[in-house]
């Protein structure tokens, strides 16, 4: 536990090491992907997730704060399920949108739909995860930006520059591959 030793330390932004790194997976792991299974009762989803967590912790390894260490792990997983869950609720709404829209479907219009909807989540993938939230949060959930501002604590204009940057990423990837 040489980590949570050092963690008292003046400087805490120090990377964090392999070992370092697998004593927290060792001593977290489960417990997130619990917290991820509790939240979502899907234990695929949450294994997964929970991996991709500390896949995302390896890779910002180097701007944490050690003394923060599972807080920051959980928070990594919170926001990795929520946009996941986000993403399959527009995919969800987008496919329930179809079948109302045309109940008589050709093959080749559902083949045409799936192709979208492909190009679509490989879009939404690109988009920054805070334009992305920003972009989800207001075209699923139907929040106002004022309303995305106050859940994010971040200001209007920063809402406003995050949506304006999805849609741009949106409308140049979505042109040019249709």
């Amino acid at each position: 536990m040489a980590l949570f030793k050092k963690a008292n330390s003046v400087n805490n932004k120090e990377t964090l090491t392999a070992k370092e790194f697998e004593e927290v997976f060792d001593m977290y792991y489960k417990q997130v992907r619990n917290f991820l299974y509790y939240k979502t009762s899907q234990p695929d989803l949450s294994e997964d997730v929970a991996q991709d967590a500390f896949v995302k912790l390896w890779e910002t390894r180097e701007k944490i704060d050690k003394s923060s260490l599972k807080a920051y792990v959980f928070t990594i997983a919170n926001n990795l399920m929520i946009n996941k869950l986000k993403r399959e609720q527009l995919k969800f709404k987008f496919l329930n949108y179809s079948e109302q829209r045309n109940d008589n479907v050709t093959p080749e219009y559902l083949i045409e739909m799936q192709e979208f909807d492909q190009k679509l989540q490989a879009v939404l993938a690109k988009i920054p995860e805070g334009a992305r939230e920003v972009f989800l949060m207001n075209r699923i959930d139907g929040l106002k930006y004022r309303e995305i501002a106050e859940m994010l604590g971040l200001s209007m204009k920063a809402v406003e520059k995050r949506m304006s940057r999805a849609l741009s990423i949106l409308r140049d990837e979505l042109d040019r591959k249709i």
